[in-house]
């Protein structure tokens, strides 16, 4: 670890949104979750909600962590759950309000929603959507103003165009230098956590298993 790398690590680490998280319901595509991986990283987002409830998705942790995006995986903590009442019981604990992509007349655009506030992201699958289980989960449904035909987005595009209207809001209130969702530290021990994995990696010791 040289002080320059440890510097990096200390900017990263106050960046982070520790009030900010996406989850993601029955997503077929491996590369779809690497994706979502890369995007939340580059926001700052700290961990996300892999919840898998169908049988034929039932993927193990280990198969999981290996078919995404390894090099992010170190960086952004990866919650699987099977159970949904689990599942949002954990988000809930931490996160004041979930949003679901899903296109309804109560609906309301992803730029008219508030993402300075502590808030999950929740995008469904690429063929149905979010099920109705989880619908009854959230707290309000959002969609992606769009104007073209299919009038469709990729499940990671509409991650990462959804991540990075939050991450304009935030950076307009500061939050991204002024970090009110992080303290002292929490950022003391996420700067250890990383070093952590980043002498693991460098050892070939590090285990890409999800937490």
């Amino acid at each position: 670890m040289t002080p320059e790398r440890e510097a990096f690590f200390k900017k990263v680490v106050a960046a982070r949104q520790a009030n900010l998280t996406v989850i993601l319901e029955n997503i077929r595509d491996m590369h779809n979750i690497g994706a979502v991986l890369r995007s939340c990283d580059a926001v700052g987002v700290c961990e996300i909600f892999v919840l898998q409830t169908e049988k034929d998705l039932h993927f193990s942790q280990l198969v999981l962590g290996k078919r995404t995006s390894a090099g992010t995986r170190k960086w952004v903590d990866v919650h699987y759950y099977q159970d949904i009442e689990s599942c949002f019981q954990h988000v809930r604990s931490k996160y004041n309000k979930v949003w679901s992509t899903y296109l309804t007349g109560a609906s309301q655009s992803l730029y008219e929603l508030d993402l300075c506030d502590s808030v999950a992201l929740l995008f469904g699958n690429e063929h149905s959507g979010i099920t109705p289980e989880t619908l009854a989960q959230s707290d309000g449904n959002f969609i992606i103003p769009q104007i073209g035909m299919a009038r469709s987005l990729n499940i990671s595009v509409a991650c990462a165009v959804s991540l990075y209207e939050a991450y304009r809001q935030r950076s307009e209130k500061g939050f991204y230098t002024e970090n009110p969702s992080i303290g002292p530290e929490q950022q003391q021990s996420m700067l250890e956590e990383y070093i952590r994995r980043h002498e693991e990696k460098e050892s070939g010791e590090f285990s890409d298993l999800i937490k």
